[in-house]
């Protein structure tokens, strides 16, 4: 079956759970917070709907503000205990909104951001994960819950490639705001080192809901 295309009129961004408690916890957190707030700021200039989700926030925090500085006017935010944020609020938001394609973003790969993927996939709608907006806190972990993301029948993407293809055209008369956006986002760093996977995992913060 073809790869779908992707289009402002066909796609939801879901951002899941980029919230304060985990600065500091999660790998590269400062990169994959800016290419969140990247990927809200370009569908907001480009009318793509989003929709944010926090897990219990009364414990984790809010949003973080430079997500929140990137979101459109009006953009939804549900609370959720469930590490999926396919949550039934959030399902009804995407189903009235009657667009096939969501592209996810946010924390953690294996955990929350994997059991939403399963979850919208088996509900019947198309997943895309910006690869460069997902991290965990233990980012040995991310590389596995993408394989079984794509395996399940998600697409991976990133947030630089998802702007050109809304775009579709220089003669877009959003191209200049967005190639502003698109010069902002930030690549895993260059001495990034492939022998963190084979590093003993540490102990997981207590109380760290997703």
């Amino acid at each position: 079956m073809p790869i779908p295309r992707l289009s402002t009129s066909n796609c939801v961004l879901l951002v899941i759970d980029i919230q304060e408690a985990f600065v500091g916890h999660v790998h590269d957190y400062e990169r994959i917070s800016i290419n969140a707030a990247i990927a809200a700021e370009a569908s907001g200039l480009l009318g793509v709907p989003v929709i944010v989700t926090e897990h219990y926030p009364g414990g984790l925090g809010r949003t973080l503000e430079l997500v929140r500085q990137g979101l459109p006017s009006g953009t939804p935010v549900f609370e959720k205990t469930r590490f999926s944020a396919a949550v039934p609020e959030t399902l009804q938001a995407i189903q009235r909104l009657g667009r096939p394609n969501v592209l996810l973003c946010g924390i953690e790969a294996h955990v929350c951001v994997l059991q939403t993927a399963l979850d919208l996939l088996a509900a019947g709608f198309q997943t895309f994960h910006l690869t460069d907006a997902i991290g965990a806190g233990q980012p040995f972990q991310v590389a596995p819950a993408f394989r079984r993301m794509e395996r399940a029948g998600s697409i991976p993407s990133g947030v630089l490639s998802t702007i050109y293809e809304w775009l579709g055209d220089a003669r877009n008369p959003a191209f200049k705001a967005a190639l502003t956006l698109a010069k902002r986002i930030r690549p895993e760093a260059a001495n990034h080192d492939p022998a963190i996977s084979r590093l003993p995992l540490p102990v997981p913060s207590p109380g760290r809901g997703s």
